[in-house]
């Protein structure tokens, strides 16, 4: 098994897909080729429909789980929120600093909201940092996400984050960073459950607006609450289709009869460019044949012509 992030899927073959018969390894392209079975890290809850291969399988939100008991301290610093709830704030872990000059921006609008904030931060403490606000190396972010005092949650916008989010229930403020995120988050935008703010122009208002919009906005939170119930409601459970697809795989020595044609085409097949050529080479006989034929039959009759012309 291979795994593909940046697309957000992974892909199963048998051992031909890690080298070919000639005994030379194959390129990276041809191993994607190759695969029996895509998982997608998908679900309909996220994605907007349109046909896919047999050998597609959406298994969106496999990692989620429900949530646990928080930490001592953690749960009394939730509770000590009363009835304004929390906000659960984190950025992907490959950005462990940001400059100081957005990390006071982000503070001193998280210090204008009236919720407690559990912000997971690597770096020089901000020096706007309100006193709601509690930062962290980590948190454990998928049972903050389910604790029924969450009421909005900052991402980046990765697939897992997103997950989590849907999976709880929870309205989303989206800051995306690089790869996927823009993307992941227009799709939430466009469902409705989130806000998007842009990391390097958002002002301290916009990010204390987007907040108060999931929070207060009851549009937000029943759009979020039907995704959840979309995600929940499947025949089986993401995980437990994964394996079995997987086993299936291992069972069959591949998964073949799924796999379209298409992949055994070369570059010039699949875009039908010899059809093109041949077809465009039939044409073109046929023109010069056509073209030939009347030029000797116009040449005849004007051969014709002049002998009549010379006897008359």
């Amino acid at each position: 098994m291979a795994g593909e992030e940046r697309q957000g899927a992974c892909f199963i073959g048998g051992k031909e897909t890690l080298a070919t018969e000639s005994g030379r390894h194959t390129s990276y392209c041809e191993m994607m080729g190759k695969a029996d079975i895509w998982l997608i890290r998908t679900y309909w809850d996220f994605e907007f429909p349109r046909p896919f291969l047999p050998n597609f399988k959406y298994i969106g939100g496999l990692h989620c789980s429900p949530a646990k008991p928080l930490p001592k301290d953690m749960e009394e610093f939730v509770q000590s929120s009363g009835d304004d709830g929390i906000v659960v704030f984190t950025l992907v872990s490959l950005v462990n600093n940001i400059t100081k000059d957005r990390s006071n921006t982000i503070a001193s609008a998280l210090a204008q909201i009236p919720q407690k904030v559990l912000w997971r931060y690597v770096g020089e403490k901000p020096d706007t940092l309100g006193e709601n606000t509690r930062i962290d190396k980590w948190i454990p972010q998928n049972d903050l996400l389910g604790h029924p005092k969450t009421r909005a949650f900052i991402t980046h916008g990765g697939t897992n984050g997103i997950y989590e989010a849907i999976y709880h229930s929870v309205p989303m403020v989206g800051i995306p960073l690089f790869g996927d995120q823009p993307d992941n988050l227009v799709h939430m935008k466009a469902k409705g459950a989130a806000v998007i703010m842009d990391f390097n122009s958002m002002q301290i208002q916009d990010l204390v607006d987007g907040l108060s919009a999931v929070i207060k906005d009851p549009l937000y939170k029943e759009n979020v609450m039907r995704l959840s119930r979309i995600h929940h409601d499947r025949p089986v459970k993401p995980l437990d289709e994964a394996v079995f697809w997987i086993e299936f795989v291992m069972r069959n020595k591949g998964a073949k009869h799924l796999r379209v044609e298409a992949h055994n085409l070369t570059w010039y097949q699949y875009h039908c460019l010899d059809v093109f050529a041949f077809l465009i080479t039939i044409l073109t006989v046929v023109l010069y044949v056509f073209f030939k034929m009347c030029k000797f039959f116009i040449m005849r009759c004007c051969f014709r012509s002049k002998r009549k012309s010379k006897r008359e």
